[in-house]
């Protein structure tokens, strides 16, 4: 995180002398997180399967819709959201929630590809995952700590929603314990979540001396290779494998270890995987990482993730815990680093769920009116946005779609959503190609 240099720092308090504390220090907050070089950072938590928004942030408590949870308070009158989450309720006021969203892709692998990339799967263009464009534009190639972290992914749906397109592997995230072939990570003996990232140790019995000579022969037959075959490919090749090497050689592998965090901060955000991702990602971010992700996708109720075709209250009462822990826990902790008013967070799966309960007591596949969630730096919280119909079937006021969330989201990190980059075929294509919601935007 960038911050004023100390010749600045010093300018701007010898300006102040003689001006008390109370009155001085809340202008040189401002100042500093206006900076347009400090660095700004963004937390994807990811909902597999799509979350239903009748049982979270848009209840229906006097309706049949509604279904078995009752609502609770905030800590922003008039805003409500589920018993099942308590902890969250006490960050309302850090929360935007867009309860008008509305899109047309009910199908899992559509519906993940629209999310995370803003585009809709068609034609040969290879959108790259909203991760891989935001963090080229918000991080540095210099640095080891790779600017794109996904953390437990479930990629089986689309494996191209998660990848970095015809931006080309040099902007592909860093997968830290994927998920896609099973939804349940292991347990370490200590009751944690395993996450752990391949390679970034020497393999078992190679000594530091081995490692040493085994990356210097790399390196000279690399060099070769390179020189000889000056193309794109081998090239962004040759960046991803010399980022690996670095990563390996530097402190910022330790962002990784979860051991090095006390058992008490590490129970509140949860023992599973996404509570253990959350930790991960506040440690990710407070050393410098611009995108960070964090699926939420298991579930010991039998249900797919999110996807509660049947048994929807048990799995979402169960899915809200972790998700209550792991969020709430985060926002604190960040808030507590001075890390909040720069980090931006983004909470959202494929598509909402029908407020019509089946009869398996469950919630089908729902894009016609749900919600996603904005919070922390750049956001203005503390609102709702948009409005459902009684029954929840419409949406009657603020109707907006994924075009006009990611471009507000890439507004709040302070990259322009008309950004361009190229694609393979040379054409220049926007991030985003739709309006920013102006009224979510602090």
């Amino acid at each position: 995180m960038n911050r004023f240099n100390r010749r600045q720092a010093l300018a701007f308090g010898l300006g102040l002398t003689g001006a008390s504390v109370s009155g001085w220090f809340p202008t040189f907050a401002d100042r500093l997180v206006a900076d347009p070089r400090r660095r700004r950072h963004c937390i994807l938590l990811w909902m597999t399967g799509g979350p239903s928004q009748t049982d979270t942030f848009d209840m229906k408590p006097n309706h049949e819709n509604g279904g078995e949870f009752k609502e609770i308070a905030t800590n922003v009158p008039g805003i409500r959201m589920s018993e099942h989450l308590p902890q969250l309720a006490n960050h309302a006021d850090q929360l935007a929630i867009v309860r008008g969203l509305s899109t047309k892709e009910g199908d899992h692998g559509r519906g993940t590809f629209l999310m995370r990339t803003g585009h809709v799967p068609l034609g040969p263009t290879q959108w790259p995952a909203l991760g891989a464009a935001l963090s080229k534009e918000l991080g540095s190639q210099e640095e080891a700590l790779p600017n794109y972290v996904s953390i437990a992914p479930f990629r089986a749906f689309n494996r191209q929603a998660f990848g970095p397109g015809f931006l080309g592997p040099k902007y592909a995230p860093l997968v830290v314990g994927a998920t896609d072939v099973g939804q349940n990570g292991p347990n370490g003996s200590d009751g944690f979540a395993q996450l752990k990232v391949d390679a970034i140790q020497a393999p078992a019995g190679v000594t530091d001396s081995q490692m040493k000579n085994r990356l210097e022969i790399w390196r000279q037959l690399q060099s070769g290779f390179v020189s000889r075959h000056q193309n794109s490919s081998v090239l962004a090749h040759e960046t991803v494998y010399r980022r690996s090497v670095d990563l390996m050689n530097s402190d910022s592998a330790a962002a990784f270890d979860l051991s090095e965090e006390p058992t008490t901060v590490r129970e509140a955000y949860g023992k599973g995987m996404f509570g253990q991702g959350c930790l991960m990602a506040r440690r990710l971010i407070e050393r410098g990482a611009s995108f960070v992700e964090v699926t939420l996708g298991n579930s010991t109720t039998g249900n797919f993730g999110w996807d509660t075709h049947s048994n929807n209250f048990e799995a979402v009462k169960a899915l809200s815990t972790d998700l209550d822990a792991g969020w709430a826990t985060l926002m604190t902790e960040l808030k507590e680093r001075g890390l909040l008013e720069s980090t931006t967070i983004m909470w959202m799966g494929e598509f909402g769920r029908t407020p019509q309960i089946n009869g398996q007591v469950g919630r089908d596949h729902f894009p016609q009116a749900w919600t996603c969630v904005l919070a922390g730096g750049g956001i203005a919280g503390g609102q709702t946005y948009g409005k459902t119909s009684a029954d929840g079937m419409t949406v009657e006021e603020n109707k907006v779609g994924v075009e006009n969330v990611l471009a507000t989201l890439c507004e709040a990190l302070g990259v322009p959503p008309e950004t361009e980059n190229t694609d393979t075929s040379g054409r220049p294509l926007p991030i985003v190609d739709g309006a920013s919601i102006k009224q979510l935007l602090a």
